[in-house]
């Protein structure tokens, strides 16, 4: 859980980042910017931490494959939370790190921001964080004033403090394990893949969200590889255990695995087949895989959406399939020479 409503910003420092492909710039400020006005903290405070407020985010920490230490901004964020260290400095050789891993075409110079932040509440612990912010994209804005007995209009571009466009919040909090952090990035998969694993350097914490995510992901791809029509699993089926799938996440505390494979799975040869998909996807995927867990409902709400199930007929129609899968029968026509689906309903909506 993440309270920010009592957050505060302690100090803050603002770089400019450009990309070294294009030959573009690193500006760096020398000090800490003065932020003596209450309004701009609270219009700063809402650009920097409303991404943040929402319940399905889950958690990240630094990682690196052969000693944590090695991790720059692991190392970085560990000074910046010791005592006496410049806040200057530290920001500094952030804004550095950041611009030797911005040499690819697609990343787009910006604004970093550097903010070391007070009193926010972490899975009912308090404590400090230190927020990294990037914005990318510029909107343009109207101002429109009274002049003398009309009203003028002037335009300007400028940053949208509704759309934050990267950052995250590393707290002073787990430090052995890679202390824990959370991210937002709202631009593509591929820059995303730049943010996270490029400059952070970070993989999902391992919790009952993570655990959740997963096992769910697991399950999507099994439907969607193995309960085929091409291995005499019909369409029906497939739609039923997906249905199941959902069901059981979204009413069960815990998730086991045993009690899963029975109440869903069902059939033995479907349940073996699970088993053997499901240490082949952990093994490609790099997860960490339980036999139980606490299921996390904020994961289940980000994720349940993911199992719509939509019957894609040729290019002349989709059915959307929300509910129950016996409400729908596949058949084939002789005369025309031609599949075709039966809905069963009580009434049209």
């Amino acid at each position: 859980m993440l309270d920010l409503s009592n957050a505060t910003i302690d100090k803050i420092i603002v770089h400019k980042i450009g990309n070294p492909s294009r030959d573009e710039q690193l500006v760096c400020s020398r000090t800490a910017f003065p932020l003596n006005d209450s309004d701009l903290e609270a219009v700063l405070s809402r650009y920097f931490l409303s991404p943040f407020h929402k319940k399905d985010l889950g958690f990240y920490n630094f990682r690196h494959d052969t000693d944590l230490d090695l991790n720059e901004m692991y190392h970085y964020a560990g000074r910046m939370f010791t005592p006496g260290e410049s806040f200057d400095l530290q920001s500094v050789n952030i804004a550095k790190h950041l611009y030797d891993k911005s040499h690819h075409p697609k990343v787009k110079s910006g604004e970093l921001y550097i903010v070391y932040l007070n009193n926010c509440m972490v899975d009912d612990e308090l404590t400090d964080a230190l927020g990294i912010f990037k914005s990318e994209n510029k909107d343009t804005f109207l101002k429109v004033y009274a002049s003398g007995e009309g009203c003028n209009i002037e335009y300007q571009d400028g940053i949208n403090i509704n759309k934050l466009d990267k950052g995250c919040l590393i707290f002073n909090t787990e430090k052995d394990m890679g202390y824990k952090m959370c991210i937002v990035d709202k631009t593509n998969a591929e820059e995303s893949q730049f943010w996270k694993d490029q400059f952070l350097k970070v993989s999902p914490r391992d919790d009952d969200f993570y655990q959740t995510r997963s096992q769910m992901a697991l399950c999507k791809s099994f439907c969607n590889s193995v309960l085929t029509e091409d291995n005499d699993i019909s369409r029906n089926r497939q739609l039923e255990v997906k249905e199941k799938v959902v069901q059981y996440f979204t009413e069960k505390e815990e998730f086991v695995a045993q009690d899963f494979e029975q109440e869903v799975l069902q059939e033995s040869v479907v349940i073996d087949a699970y088993r053997d998909y499901r240490k082949q996807f952990a093994e490609q995927n790099n997860l960490l895989t339980k036999e139980t867990f606490d299921i996390a409902q904020p994961a289940v709400k980000k994720d349940k959406k993911n199992f719509r199930s939509v019957i894609k007929l040729d290019k002349n129609f989709h059915v959307y399939v929300h509910g129950n899968p016996n409400m729908i029968e596949k058949g084939f026509d002789d005369n025309r020479g031609k599949f075709f689906y039966k809905l069963y309903f009580d009434e049209e909506m």
